[in-house]
């Protein structure tokens, strides 16, 4: 009677956790593009400094993003499928990095990559906040993260936490999600302004 009270428990709960794997996997399967405004906060690893950004998120799989941070520091990363770029305009300087060394086993791999179970652990998490949590842990062991954590609301992307090697910690919370959105053919090209220092990584 013990182990059919046990199994009924299991089975009441167990499948709820692996939704949240079954919907990331749904997630980078089925939506091919998306656009949404994230919040992110950022926790020193003793947890007593925090920052706050904010600013919009698009991508396009396969390979193709765009960070665009406006308040408190503007910020662009443009990923263009070959190149990752990264725009700082007060510092008037551009970095840029081939995408093959940029993405790899990387958290904005987890959203518009495609190699999901070839770059990462998978495992389901408990409910947390309203939201199902998904854990991705890179299978390469010089990753310069730990995990990212994917929640989800139903079967919208919701929130995704990133845990670095440091022990830092940043926390993206996303609102107006669009998912499978038409994207313009200019969305994820960058060209250097006129005056920048390019640094080639």
């Amino acid at each position: 009677m013990k182990k059919l009270l046990l199994a009924a428990l299991l089975g009441a709960t167990l499948p709820a956790w692996a939704d949240a794997v079954d919907t990331l996997k749904g997630f980078v399967q089925e939506v091919k593009s998306g656009r949404a405004y994230f919040t992110q906060t950022v926790t020193s690893p003793d947890g007593a400094k925090k920052r706050s950004s904010k600013g919009s998120f698009e991508f396009l799989r396969p390979g193709r993003f765009r960070f665009e941070y406006a308040k408190p520091f503007e910020q662009l990363i443009v990923a263009d499928g070959r190149k990752v770029w990264l725009y700082d305009p007060d510092l008037n300087q551009v970095s840029m990095r081939p995408m093959n060394q940029a993405l790899g086993a990387t958290p904005a791999a987890l959203l518009a990559g495609g190699a999901l179970e070839k770059d990462f652990d998978l495992k389901a998490l408990p409910d947390q906040d309203g939201l199902q949590w998904a854990e991705a842990v890179p299978k390469q062991k010089d990753s310069q993260f730990q995990s990212v954590k994917v929640g989800f609301k139903g079967k919208d992307l919701a929130a995704v936490e990133i845990l670095d090697s440091f022990g830092q910690k940043s926390l993206l919370s996303f609102t107006r999600v669009e998912a499978n959105a038409a994207m313009g053919p200019d969305t994820f090209k960058f060209t250097p302004p006129a005056g920048a220092d390019v640094l080639d990584q």
